[in-house]
């Protein structure tokens, strides 16, 4: 992968990691005092998004992998081609 696309990834997985926490923590207008004695259905109604979150979190890791394995990759490469040109 090119440089320009390992940053794009990178930063990609920033926004959706920046998403994912006002998705993870946004609130309905209900509070907990109607659902004061059901704590599972006061978690699922107040907190209706957390589903997405999990899954905009689970694809910006994803891509953080994706984008830190490649420079890795393209790291190590460069580094071995340097070092067999000083060896000649």
């Amino acid at each position: 992968m090119k440089f320009k696309t390992e940053v794009c990834l990178l930063s990609l997985a920033i926004v959706l990691f920046a998403v994912s926490s006002f998705l993870y923590t946004y609130q309905t207008e209900t509070q907990s005092a109607v659902y004061g004695l059901n704590a599972a259905a006061a978690s699922v109604d107040v907190f209706p998004l957390r589903t997405y979150a999990l899954s905009f979190v689970g694809f910006g890791f994803v891509l953080m992998v994706t984008a830190s394995v490649s420079y890795q990759k393209r790291s190590n490469r460069e580094l071995m081609q340097k070092a067999a040109s000083k060896i000649k």
